[in-house]
């Protein structure tokens, strides 16, 4: 197939006025590629598509929960040659990569502020650092935000305009469609539920606050009820291992987790009203036993009728890293200014 941008078909769902059907212009698919990568507090993944969203390679890499940016940077620049090596592409085919980091990322600076846990990106201007590397544009957001980009673009919200992902993971990020926008907030700080208090009589968060859901409904604070039952050192594998079992101790857990997000979303609800909530992270893979207890919660604290709401397990496969996947989805969406920007520095795939 061609490798140009714009190509000629010869059918046309709608004939010309002669009957015959006359040719008309597309972007080709094979004229370009578009990369993901996501960097969280473990891992760094990497996803190539096409330019029409079909995945063409998915891979990804353990990195130590200490690792520097610096480290971490050079972790993603190998896993992006690895990508287009198994492609048989090259860097002069990329329209853009979409990168994911911890942390928000402050609009105006595009500097990284402060993620807990883990502050490896916090100062960082990603995009910057990215750039003296880089030929291709690179456009940087909050981790979260690209795994709900993931799943508005192909996943369980592609078909809803309002949609909040929450991602229920080592911390607890959110992803805020509007009207099929996604929002950043006047300075980039949109989407930190977590950090939203549930008890201002609780414990102390590092974010200085108290009672922060992310102190009852996260990963950690997950394990650190169950240290008893699975023992001080259990991972989330050991836990999704229990749940699986139909372990009642953890089952317990988990449906106080439901019950807890269930009531902050209700607030949400009432506030913003959207028509699809999505549950992502690696605790949605609990299922209806997490999803259950939080639409009765959010049923019985939401005003009618935004108490309606659907609530949903995230589709895309945690293994192949949605925030990856969302982050070339960010790069299509974002195809037209990034053309320009190709166009701006004379530089036209091959």
């Amino acid at each position: 197939m061609t490798n140009q941008l714009i190509v000629e078909h010869d059918e046309h769902p709608y004939p010309g006025v002669d009957g015959r059907a006359r040719g008309f212009l597309a972007v080709n698919p094979a004229a370009g590629s578009a990369a993901g990568l996501d960097f969280t507090l473990r891992h760094v993944w990497g996803h190539l598509t096409d330019l029409a969203g079909t995945p063409v390679a998915d891979v990804g890499r353990a990195v130590p929960a200490d690792s520097t940016w610096q480290q971490r940077l050079a972790v993603g620049l190998d896993l992006l040659d690895t990508l287009l090596e198994d492609a048989g592409q090259d860097h002069r085919r990329l329209i853009g990569v979409g990168a994911g980091v911890p942390g928000q990322i402050e609009r105006g600076t595009g500097v990284v502020g402060p993620s807990l846990p883990g502050q490896a990106w916090a100062g960082v201007n990603v995009a910057e650092e990215f750039g003296r590397r880089l030929t291709a544009p690179v456009l940087v957001e909050n981790n979260t935000r690209l795994e709900a980009v993931a799943e508005v673009t192909w996943g369980v919200g592609r078909d809803a305009k309002h949609v909040f992902y929450i991602g229920l993971s080592s911390g607890i990020g959110t992803g805020l469609f509007f009207d099929g926008k996604l929002h950043r907030g006047a300075w980039g700080g949109a989407g930190e539920l977590g950090h939203v208090s549930v008890d201002f009589d609780g414990p102390a968060c590092p974010c200085g606050n108290r009672g922060c859901l992310v102190q009852y409904a996260a990963i950690p604070a997950v394990l650190h009820a169950l240290r008893v039952h699975l023992g001080p050192d259990a991972t989330t594998e050991d836990l999704q291992a229990a749940i699986a079992t139909g372990d009642r101790a953890c089952l317990g857990v988990i449906a106080d987790v439901g019950q807890i997000v269930g009531r902050v979303l209700a607030n949400l609800c009432n506030l913003l009203n959207p028509e699809r909530i999505i549950i992502g992270g690696e605790l949605s893979l609990a299922g209806d036993r997490l999803l259950d207890p939080m639409r009765a919660s959010l049923r019985r604290h939401a005003m009618t009728p935004v108490r309606d709401v659907d609530i949903v397990a995230a589709q895309l496969d945690l293994g192949a890293r949605a925030g990856a996947r969302g982050g070339a989805a960010l790069v299509l969406r974002e195809a037209g200014s990034l053309a320009a920007a190709l166009l701006a520095t004379e530089r036209t795939p091959v």
